[in-house]
């Protein structure tokens, strides 16, 4: 019975640790960086051929030294709610750990206040309606702080991208070309052989 309650007491801590160090909370984080993006509202961007521009800094409505425990940023690509739909994989979690709303990273580097950064569309961005997020770090590199285009509904300023295929235009015509020559030698060998024929038979 002792070895017993030492073991569910022993569960009950390992429980509590998790919940402690298992990752910090979204609903924890203050927003006090503010986030804009290039992309238009319902604009839609081609992955591996557009750029987009991120710019951020801490909340001007907020007082100097706000920022003084952030040593670095992250700025993210998010999925609306609207491509989440029925997609595990994209499910949002308050446990930052769990979370995976955001995950194609834009660009990380050591914070400063109104920085900017334009990049590339990487090409294994998938086919979603998106939302840009920063998150700042401590030195520690735990999520202090968060900022993001989009309102708390994940609702307004949305945009799109849309994925690779895996299909390009040149190979489209690569292979409509053999398959004519395959035609054309085709037809071609039938009329030699046709000839040959004849020519055996006289």
């Amino acid at each position: 019975m002792e070895s017993y309650y030492l073991l569910k007491t022993s569960l009950l801590l390992f429980c509590l640790v998790e919940t402690c160090y298992g990752g910090g909370l979204f609903s924890s984080l203050q927003q006090t960086l503010a986030v804009t993006a290039s992309p238009r509202e319902s604009q839609v961007l081609k992955a591996g051929e557009d750029s987009i521009t991120v710019t951020w800094g801490l909340n001007q409505s907020l007082g100097p030294g706000t920022d003084d425990l952030y040593k670095s940023v992250k700025v993210k690509l998010c999925y609306a709610p609207n491509s989440q739909v029925d997609r595990k994989w994209r499910k949002t979690s308050d446990n930052l750990s769990k979370d995976k709303t955001c995950q194609f990273t834009i660009v990380n580097k050591p914070y400063g206040n109104n920085q900017s950064f334009e990049g590339q569309i990487e090409r294994d961005v998938p086919t979603a309606a998106y939302f840009v997020r920063a998150y700042a770090y401590n030195s520690a590199g735990e999520e202090v702080a968060f900022g993001q285009t989009t309102d708390a509904k994940k609702k307004n300023n949305l945009f799109e991208i849309e994925g690779i295929s895996g299909r390009h235009m040149s190979i489209d015509t690569a292979s409509i070309c053999f398959s004519a020559f395959s035609l054309v030698s085709l037809f071609g060998f039938f009329l030699v052989e046709r000839r040959n024929r004849r020519l055996a038979k006289n």
